[in-house]
């Protein structure tokens, strides 16, 4: 993990230093790119672990990069923005992110989620295919699917849906605190708890028009579950 590579797309040459500083510290290597187009030739170029990511910058902003991104790629992305407010970091967890820290921060905290993020990145990437009856999910592929008679069916899922999914499918049957789902799914958020109601409500959703609505319920005052089948 101390070999990862990080690309900081950021136009403040200030904030720039101060990361690549921190980062190149603690071993690992960083490049930069200073609007939203250069970052995406150079995550194509590149093929960074990580990407840091700002959000108001010249010729395209980072909404627009994270949207390219996740049409093409599963790479971790960590907004770095000034925009404070809980709609801001629910459009960027829509899109697609995986953290979200709001300046001025701390440097060492960006390192500790950097790692965190990369961690739980390879960590996916030897997870074998869980499957719930019908339901197969691939946590290196960030793929769901479901059999049917006609052959499998692709669940059409966000990140932060499939994240969840994946959480609970590793078990099956058991209660998972609202907190913990925070934690596991939605580590970039300190009041978003009840963003997990309305993720879940959506995959609930999704789950429901394949005929599996029956496997993801909730547990009044706790939180949700998986049954198994």
């Amino acid at each position: 993990m101390f070999e990862a590579l990080i690309l900081i797309i950021e136009d403040d040459p200030e904030i720039v230093d101060i990361l690549r500083g921190y980062l190149e510290r603690e071993g690992f290597r960083t490049v930069s790119a200073s609007d939203g187009q250069t970052g995406l030739v150079f995550h194509q170029q590149l093929k960074p672990d990580l990407i840091l990511l700002d959000v108001k910058m010249p010729f395209l902003d980072g909404y627009g990069v994270l949207a390219a991104l996740r049409r093409t790629s599963d790479t971790p992305v960590m907004m770095l923005t000034a925009l404070a407010e809980d709609l801001d970091k629910l459009q960027a967890l829509r899109i697609g992110a995986d953290d979200y820290v709001v300046k001025p921060f701390n440097p060492l905290e960006v390192v500790a989620r950097a790692r965190a993020i990369l961690r739980r990145s390879q960590g996916a990437k030897t997870e074998k295919s869980l499957r719930i009856g019908r339901l197969t999910v691939d946590p290196v592929s960030y793929t769901a699917v479901v059999d049917e008679s006609s052959g499998a069916r692709p669940l059409d899922l966000t990140r932060t849906e499939f994240r969840l999914l994946s959480h609970m499918a590793r078990h099956p049957n058991r209660v998972f605190e609202r907190s913990e789902l925070v934690d596991a799914c939605l580590p970039e958020g300190d009041a978003l708890d009840r963003a997990v109601d309305s993720h879940v409500s959506n995959l609930r959703r999704k789950l429901t028009a394949v005929g599996l609505g029956e496997m993801l319920t909730g547990v009044r005052g706790v939180g949700y579950r998986l049954n198994g089948q």
